[in-house]
């Protein structure tokens, strides 16, 4: 999620668009648009990964979404942007998208879904370390 200044999480989602394109993009790839945990999460993550459940879950506090984002601007240095070539929650389109018109940059994109972390870390890994190496 890329914010703009004074905006509410709640809000990012109709100012984005983000609910029609997870939507859009479900209708075209053939899978449920309806939200659910398998579809849009878990989809590509290592059976190990899901066998090994969730080391702590807690639900989000809801202060997050009614919360403005208390900042004036994003900083003037390289600001980079990983997006998920398969994430079904966020589809790559729609996150090109957004990374354009806020922050007019394009995506660096990484094989994986919506939770990269889990599904791709290594790569996930590997482009951090690129963005230092860039910067060095």
């Amino acid at each position: 999620m890329i914010p703009v200044p004074g905006e509410t999480a709640g809000d990012w989602w109709e100012n984005t668009g983000a609910t029609r394109a997870r939507i859009a993009a479900a209708e075209s790839a053939g899978y449920r648009t309806e939200f659910d945990l398998q579809t849009y999460f878990l989809h590509d993550l290592p059976e190990e990964v899901l066998r090994a459940g969730p080391a702590h879950q807690r639900d989000e506090a809801e202060i997050v979404f009614s919360q403005p984002c208390n900042f004036r601007g994003w900083p003037r240095i390289p600001t980079r942007v990983i997006a998920s070539a398969e994430d079904r929650f966020f589809p790559l389109e729609f996150q090109r998208r957004v990374a354009r018109t806020r922050l007019k940059t394009e995506v660096h994109v990484l094989p994986g879904g919506h939770l990269i972390a889990l599904s791709n870390p290594e790569r996930l890994l590997e482009q951090f370390l690129g963005f230092e190496r860039e910067c060095a």
